[in-house]
Formats: C-alpha cells, structure tokens, sequence
C-alpha cells in the first residue's frame, strides 16, 4: 500500500512538472533546478550524518566537526579578553548575576570620595612635583570574589587597617600606575609611556615608591572620612598574590571605588575595596542626604520645647463640689433656695487645668483672699517629668555660664 502511494505521488508531480512546462517553459526549467539542488543538499546532509555515526562509533574521524574557538566560547559565557567589566555582563555571565543582592544606595559616601579627589590632586602634586589630574571613575558594589578574579596581574594589593572600626580595607595599585609613578619620581623622560616589564617581581625600590604613594592616599582618605568619623588608616601588608590579599568571605559585598590618576601622557588606576563589614560602624551616617541630617528624634527641638511649654502660662480652676442636678430642678430654683453639697467641711479641693486634674489641697485663708495648701503631688507622666527636670538643668548651667 506504502509503495502504491508512493507511485501516485510520483505520477501527480510529473504531471504537474509537464503542465507547467507546456504553460511555462522558464518556470519549469527553474522548478527542475530547485529540486536537483535540494536533492544534492540531502546528499550531502546524510553523507555528513553517516560520517558521524561512525565517528561516534570510533571507525573513523569527522572531517566537518565545528570546533568554538576561545573567543567564541567567551563571548558566548559574557567574558571578554580584556578588562572584566562588573556591572556590564552579557550571556551567561549576566544571567548568573542577576542572583546578585541590590545593596543599599549610601548618598554620603559619594561626597565623601569626591573630597577625597580634591586632597588627593593637591597631595600628589606635592609627592610628584608635576602636573596631576585625579578623578573618579566610578562607585560600585561587588561581590568580593568576582573583584579578586577581575584584578589585572601584576599588580600590588595593600591590605590596610581601618583602627576606629576594626575591620579591613584593600587598595590595588594597578601596573601601569606602578611604573608611570617610578618613572616621574626618579626622572624618567616625558613624552613616553610606561614601558611594562613582564615576568619578573617588583623590585625593593618600586615596593617603596608604591608603599609612600599608598601612605599619601591613605592620609588623604583620613581626612575625607574625618568629618562623618574619625579613623585611622594604616598599611598592613603589601602583596602581589591575590589569594594572600584576602581580606572577606568570597559572597560579602563590597564598595569598589576606582580613582583614574592622570599624569600628562602617563597614569593609571587605583582602586580602594571597603567591604560592607568595614563601614557598617557608621552606616548610619553614610545614608545621610547631607551632614547633619537627623534621623528620628531631634534633641535639640525636645528641649526647646519642653523649656517653652514650662513658661507658658496655663489657668487652674479649685472645684469645691461637682454634682448632676436635673433640668427641671435647675429650672425651678428661685431666689434664696439653698443647694445641699454632699461635702464634709475638711474635704480636698481638686486643681485642675480644662479636664485634667493635677493635684488637689485643702482650702484656707491667707490675709484677706481664699488659699489652697497643695496635699498631693503633681499628676504627671514619668517621662514627662524626666524631661523638665532634664531641661531645668540645662536652663541652670547656661546661666551659670
């Protein structure tokens, strides 16, 4: 049955190949050349895959096996040759890091290393003795392993100690910094750029040079983060291994800071890594919009007020008796009716302020005007009374000064 279909089949297409050839002789002749070719192309598609059976089958090697080369496979992974970029990943690499935490956005850190750039383009021009232009590349966060694989090698890592938070900061001296710097300081010609040396260590004198330039950004960095918190900075080691400069957990996060040193025709980047860990002691004052800004309760305003409600004058009412009288009563009373008070001559007098009673006392008679002796202390919230007593105090030691 398979075969009688195959043969009709067969027979319609011939007849509809010399139909058309009889309307067409153009077409016709473009139709035949269409299926030989697509036949060809059949051929060579089941000699390829015969090719590779047998290879699999290992009678034989497979002359037409498409080999990725390096730097497909790194395009296809989001890598590429050069530099790593840590915040534009594509392919497989960005899929990876969309996993990555959105870290908090701390405004006051940015101010903070834009006064670091300041000190720094004056220290350096002080430490080279020529022109120095320093600016900032960018603040990012990243995660501590993924910035330890993207440093270019060589290069030196110097690991410092921040004293007041108790915790450890990185500064990576790139190479080209490392030589453009040697070369201003021990007079190399201008005009020139820094030639890289590859395949040997840095010598004692370039570790040297390397330690002062890091000992000046160092300094300066004291003095940017001085007015938010003061805290010392000092060097702890210097290495050129990147597994010895480990100074967090691979997952931690980290503010990447990366600052371009510009030397006429000559320069190169130093980047300054502070884990999450590090600054955490002065978070708080990091998310400042602006020095000063107050979260929550304002000390200065509470005691302003409360001195401002202590002077305010307030009116005090003695209420001898209160009692629910009715309408009808009330409406029936003449001249001369006398209203019985449900009160023992010695009772308290209640003070009060509006609603509030405060206290109450017992009434008298000081010369010609009616008195009240206060019997109960004053009705009041602790927290209340803290808060007079703490601004009575004030109010006592600025007099006196």
């Amino acid at each position: 049955m398979a075969g009688q279909e195959q043969l009709d089949q067969d027979a319609i297409a011939a007849q509809w190949e010399a139909s058309m050839a009889s309307e067409d002789p153009e077409a016709a002749a473009k139709a035949a050349e269409e299926n030989e070719l697509t036949g060809t192309m059949a051929e060579q598609w089941a000699a390829m895959v015969e090719d590779g059976g047998r290879d699999l089958g290992g009678t034989g090697k497979n002359s037409g096996e498409r080999v990725l080369s390096q730097e497909e496979i790194d395009n296809l992974l989001g890598f590429s040759v050069g530099e790593v970029h840590l915040d534009e990943n594509s392919g497989i690499r960005a899929i990876i890091d969309s996993a990555m935490v959105s870290y908090e956005r701390l405004p006051m850190l940015e101010i903070v290393f834009d006064r670091l750039v300041r000190l720094m383009t004056t220290s350096l021009r002080n430490f080279t003795s020529d022109n120095v232009e320093v600016s900032l590349d960018r603040i990012t966060s990243v995660r501590f392993s993924d910035y330890m694989n993207s440093i270019p090698l060589p290069a030196v890592l110097c690991v410092f100690k921040a004293e007041e938070w108790q915790n450890f900061g990185l500064a990576t001296v790139d190479s080209s910094l490392i030589y453009s710097m040697i070369d201003v300081l021990l007079g190399g010609r201008r005009g020139q750029a820094a030639i890289r040396i590859e395949g040997r260590p840095y010598t004692t004198i370039e570790t040297n040079l390397v330690k002062r330039l890091l000992e000046v950004v160092l300094a300066d960095a004291e003095q940017a983060f001085r007015p938010l918190s003061p805290v010392a900075f000092s060097i702890d080691r210097l290495e050129t291994n990147p597994r010895f400069a480990a100074i967090s957990r691979p997952a931690n996060a980290a503010i990447l800071v990366r600052l371009h040193i510009d030397m006429e025709d000559r320069g190169g980047n130093i980047e300054l890594l502070l884990p999450y860990a590090t600054i955490e002691p002065i978070r708080g004052v990091l998310m400042q919009m602006f020095m000063g800004e107050k979260f929550g309760r304002d000390q200065v305003w509470e005691g302003h007020l409360a001195t401002e409600i202590g002077q305010a004058d307030i009116s005090v009412d003695a209420v001898l008796y209160e009692a629910e009288v009715p309408l009808k009563q009330l409406m029936a009373l003449q001249v001369g009716d006398t209203l019985p008070l449900d009160l023992r001559a010695d009772a308290l007098v209640a003070v009060r302020c509006g609603s509030v009673t405060l206290t109450e006392g017992r009434m008298g008679r000081v010369g010609d005007r009616v008195a009240i002796r206060v019997t109960k202390p004053l009705r009041k919230p602790v927290t209340t009374y803290a808060m007079f007593e703490r601004t009575d105090e004030q109010s006592k030691m600025m007099e006196a000064q």
